[in-house]
């Protein structure tokens, strides 16, 4: 079973080709809804009066929702603009609306899950609810930027707590303070966790364990729309998969990365949610299929 923690928001997210406002977003909204294309995910989020019915309807078509709170007030509001190359975001506004108030907890039905994702949430809070599951077999979290410059401190002792770390590259640095990828792993890895992904956004993935690093690229896309969600994305698909196979070998979480380039690639190429809403199962076979292809010599 798993069990993925984290915020589930109203985006507004600005392109330079379209501007979509209160779209359904949050990092663990991603990051289950990818999941759920290999097992069915518990979500733990909470919303305000405000969210819509029909995103209700879209988080239930994928995930187990008992852990869903609705309280008064509003849902958390995001609200970015991304340049040209689509590579940079620029965050405008951040509302934390009732999460800020949010007091977190696991259900009982929750409890026994063996596989539980952090999202990229307040590390105090992730720290503290990881305690609750009774027998966690495998768990991962992800941080940002925000997180790093305001609880560093909490950042890494919520890593100390986990058996694997998601994060990007620009974030891995900044929370080391180290340039060269390959040390920041190093670093991250000497707090505690037996496994660290760097993600390289287009330029894919780097995996660590022990000495032993595993490389993927990402897949080739023709156009990119929204790149929204796609680490969270990547994330959710990484742990669905490996909750799936109720394995933790190291050659499963090489084949869970590769799952995370592909799922991260189909949510980028809509807007939104959409690319993982509007997916099927045997889209993510072929694009299986072609990423081999690409990287077979």
């Amino acid at each position: 079973m798993l069990t993925v923690f984290g915020s589930t928001a109203l985006d507004t997210i600005r392109t330079p080709k379209k501007v979509l406002k209160d779209v359904l977003g949050g990092a663990a909204t991603f990051a289950a809804i990818s999941a759920s294309f290999f097992t069915k995910p518990s979500l733990i989020a909470v919303v305000g009066e405000d969210f819509p019915k029909k995103y209700h309807n879209i988080l239930k078509a994928h995930l187990d929702l008992r852990g869903l709170s609705v309280l008064n007030g509003k849902t958390f509001r995001y609200d970015g603009k991304y340049d040209k190359t689509l590579s940079v975001r620029k965050t405008l506004k951040t509302e934390l609306n009732v999460l800020g108030d949010f007091k977190p907890s696991v259900p009982e039905e929750y409890k026994k899950s063996d596989f539980v994702y952090l999202a990229n949430n307040d590390p105090e809070q992730n720290a503290k609810i990881i305690k609750e599951f009774d027998n966690v077999r495998f768990s991962m979290c992800d941080t940002i930027e925000f997180w790093i410059m305001t609880k560093k401190n909490s950042v890494i002792k919520m890593m100390k707590s986990v058996d694997a770390v998601v994060i990007n590259d620009e974030e891995a640095r900044l929370l080391t303070k180290e340039q060269n990828l390959i040390t920041c792993a190093k670093k991250i890895m000497d707090w505690g966790p037996k496994y660290i992904v760097i993600k390289k956004g287009e330029h894919g993935s780097l995996l660590f364990h022990e000495d032993v690093i595993f490389s993927s690229v990402g897949f080739s896309l023709k156009s990119v729309l929204d790149p929204t969600g796609a680490g969270d994305s990547f994330a959710g698909a990484m742990i669905g998969y490996l909750a799936s196979k109720k394995k933790t070998n190291f050659s499963e979480i090489k084949k869970s990365v590769v799952y995370g380039n592909v799922m991260g690639s189909f949510a980028v190429e809509r807007y939104g949610i959409n690319g993982l809403t509007r997916l099927k199962r045997s889209d993510i076979t072929k694009r299986l299929k072609q990423y081999e292809k690409m990287v077979t010599f």
